[in-house]
């Protein structure tokens, strides 16, 4: 298959490149926590609705839905990105310019693809519809952190059965996922008798007892399978009430992630035996799982293939680069753990995701968003 641009297609990508940053910038103002993307949902649709498209919907998950070519029962390949920053600020963060550089939080992860996407949803449409099946172009919520995927799975759950293929558009240009990393992750609660550090001394400490379990936790040797790559994070601790109380309550944000479905079954296996084995010891431990990501499932190969070589052919012959493939949790995790083919890739480069530094290289976008518009466009031929 051919991937390069005709005229009209190269025309509209240098057109819009000023547009594409000025849409970017006018994102990146607006807040959207996961679970808080209601205002960036709001405006994504209207901005789809004043373009020219219809049955433009918001879903239970914040999710907004611009269907093409569409009918009620049809197969559909999903185009998604997600609205959702890392950040939890609700008042807008600060951007700037500084040379070939956009600066935001969240500038890029992922504000930038999403700009890309909704600009290359309009062209796209105007197309001649020739596919055998619809589009969804999504603006999806929830992909960071706590949101656990749910804009995803809503999205699964409602187009069960009808969903050939998913293109994520997040993470920078070239790089393609085409491996899910599942993740288990929970806030553990140690509560002991506590007391005053001088008159209840020898009382159980909440703060010491939480401090040997992550110890324990730390001592594990991550298990592998093949190439499989396997970690845990303790990424947050909290707890007491002063420096003259024997902590009563200690707390901490705990995960474990892996590549493989296997050995994530042996991180859960261990976990486990850890919580018993402090619990047998008379300690008050509770567990709360905070968001579970799924590993992979059972794909057809050569649909897989199929969809990483039409990617693979827009990257190389818009971006001039050669793809690199890595594992990752992305919004795909529910598709691929559903058995359904997807790739996640992006149109820029920068620096920074998820810190408040993050930057993109305005110089890369016209690459990717050419790159966006051949591989959506190779859906028409």
């Amino acid at each position: 298959m051919e991937y390069r641009l005709y005229d009209a297609a190269r025309r509209y990508a240098a057109e819009h490149e000023t547009a594409l940053v000025e849409l970017i910038e006018t994102l990146s103002a607006i807040p959207a926590p996961s679970h808080h993307e209601e205002r960036r949902a709001a405006f994504v649709k209207a901005w789809f609705e004043e373009n020219g498209f219809s049955g433009v919907t918001i879903d239970a998950a914040k999710n907004v839905i611009a269907p093409v070519n569409c009918t009620p029962s049809c197969e559909v390949v999903v185009f998604m990105a997600h609205t959702d920053t890392v950040f939890p600020d609700m008042e807008p963060m600060p951007l700037r310019r500084e040379g070939d550089r956009l600066c935001c939080p969240g500038v890029g992860d992922d504000t930038a693809n999403l700009a890309a996407l909704m600009l290359a949803a309009r062209y796209f449409r105007a197309e001649p519809q020739t596919a055998d099946c619809g589009f969804l172009f999504v603006a999806n919520s929830c992909e960071e952190g706590l949101g656990n995927l749910k804009g995803c799975r809503q999205l699964m759950q409602d187009y069960a059965g009808r969903v050939r293929e998913v293109i994520s558009f997040d993470g920078g240009l070239g790089g393609i996922c085409n491996k899910a990393v599942g993740s288990a992750r929970y806030r553990v609660t140690v509560r002991t008798e506590g007391g005053h550090s001088f008159g209840a001394f020898g009382n159980r400490n909440a703060i010491h007892l939480l401090s040997s379990m992550i110890g324990t936790l730390y001592a594990v040797k991550p298990p592998v399978e093949g190439d499989s790559k396997t970690t845990y994070n303790v990424g947050r601790i909290e707890g007491g009430t002063s420096v003259n109380t024997i902590a009563q309550e200690a707390s901490m944000l705990y995960e474990y992630r892996s590549d493989s479905r296997a050995c994530m079954a042996q991180m859960q296996a261990m976990f486990e035996s850890v919580i018993a084995a402090y619990r047998s010891m008379g300690i008050e431990v509770e567990v709360e799982l905070l968001g579970e990501r799924p590993c992979m499932g059972e794909l057809d190969p050569a649909r897989q293939q199929a969809l990483e070589a039409r990617l693979c052919g827009a990257i190389r012959a818009e971006a001039g680069v050669e793809p690199s493939f890595h594992s990752s949790s992305t919004d795909c995790n529910i598709p691929f753990s559903l058995g359904i083919p997807a790739v996640c890739t992006g149109v820029y480069r920068g620096q920074g995701a998820h810190t408040r530094e993050e930057f993109i290289e305005l110089s890369s976008l016209p690459a990717g968003f050419r790159m966006m518009l051949s591989f959506l466009l190779s859906y028409l031929k």
